[in-house]
């Protein structure tokens, strides 16, 4: 019988307690999606390493937690996977599942504030890498087809414009409920910039947690030759 392969999902990680958490939570479901072993290897800022999980679990298969193809995604997680004999899948950008949860984050925002946005910015997080931002502008395309209000495309670093100048354009066209879709995985240095932003009539919360993530990252881990019923599910 075949060995079921470990599965690391790597996350960039953040100092902020709230994103252990979040990804404590998908990572959870992940495991009762798949019957894997998951572990978590993060990037930056918290331990455990990804080098030092995937040391532990020689051959595992590696799931991005990126939602852009910028240098983490394209250099750093395969060269440290390479020295591991492990397996690297994409990344979620641009998956129609991201843009679902997206969306359904957006509406639970907008029911808190009281109605729907009359202009929606999707925030990401921002690359100088070159087709680092095409996550965020993919989401951008998926959201307007779902959507019936302008949306516009932001980054809280790396890329212009950002968030509070894509509001402040959207408020100068005339717009007035302006809200913010976050496209971002966990809570950290960026999800609370986007929590201050003044003039927003809704901020949505990130998508990590979401049941479509955690679906997504599994037909990741099926597709790699990973074991267990992932295969069964379709990622959107």
């Amino acid at each position: 019988m075949a060995q079921v392969r470990n599965l690391v999902l790597a996350a960039h990680g953040s100092a902020v307690p709230e994103a252990a958490a979040t990804v404590a939570r998908l990572a959870d479901t992940v495991r009762r999606l798949t019957g894997a072993p998951v572990a978590v290897g993060h990037l930056d800022h918290r331990a455990p390493s990804l080098p030092s999980v995937l040391a532990d679990r020689p051959g595992a298969v590696v799931v991005p937690l990126l939602l852009g193809d910028g240098y983490h995604r394209t250099v750093d997680v395969p060269a440290v996977a390479r020295r591991f004999d492990c397996v690297v899948t994409r990344g979620l950008s641009g998956e129609r599942a991201v843009s679902l949860a997206l969306y359904d984050r957006l509406r639970a925002a907008e029911r808190t504030a009281g109605g729907p946005a009359d202009a929606v910015v999707v925030a990401g997080a921002g690359s100088s890498r070159p087709g680092g931002d095409d996550g965020t502008l993919a989401a951008v395309r998926q959201l307007g087809l779902l959507l019936p209000v302008p949306v516009s495309a932001a980054y809280c670093s790396s890329s212009t414009p950002t968030p509070a100048e894509a509001v402040a354009r959207l408020h100068a066209r005339g717009f007035r409920r302006v809200a913010v879709a976050t496209h971002l995985l966990a809570p950290g240095r960026f999800t609370h910039a986007l929590a201050a932003l003044p003039d927003t009539w809704a901020v949505a919360e990130p998508i990590a947690d979401h049941a479509r993530v955690a679906r997504l990252v599994a037909a990741r881990y099926a597709g790699a030759g990973g074991r267990g019923s992932a295969g069964l599910w379709a990622a959107a």
